[in-house]
């Protein structure tokens, strides 16, 4: 029963991660590139706008190759976490 309560608040602490990861990300893909478009509008490309949406397409880009290398990367944690740690004590020894 004890296991049980452990595994449930452990899918609840993952669920919350993710959720705050799926925030974080969707809150970079919306910000950063509209960002990085006005900002190198007017201080890199100095008013050429077609290197400045370049610019914010390639933010967007890099945001989108973050967030599926994290999901991906924590996709492998449980896989890991399941693994079952070999006891040195065998039934008979106990």
């Amino acid at each position: 029963m004890e296991q049980a309560a452990v595994a449930n608040a452990n899918a609840r602490t993952a669920s919350r991660s993710t959720l705050a990861q799926l925030v974080l990300f969707s809150l970079s893909l919306g910000i950063l590139p509209i960002a990085s478009y006005f900002l190198s509008l007017k201080y890199v490309w100095h008013g050429n706008s077609t290197w400045a949406a370049i610019t914010a397409v390639a933010t967007a880009n890099i945001v989108l190759v973050a967030y599926i290398f994290a999901s991906l990367r924590d996709d492998i944690k449980p896989i890991e976490l399941k693994t079952p740690v070999q006891n040195s004590e065998t039934r008979k020894e106990r």
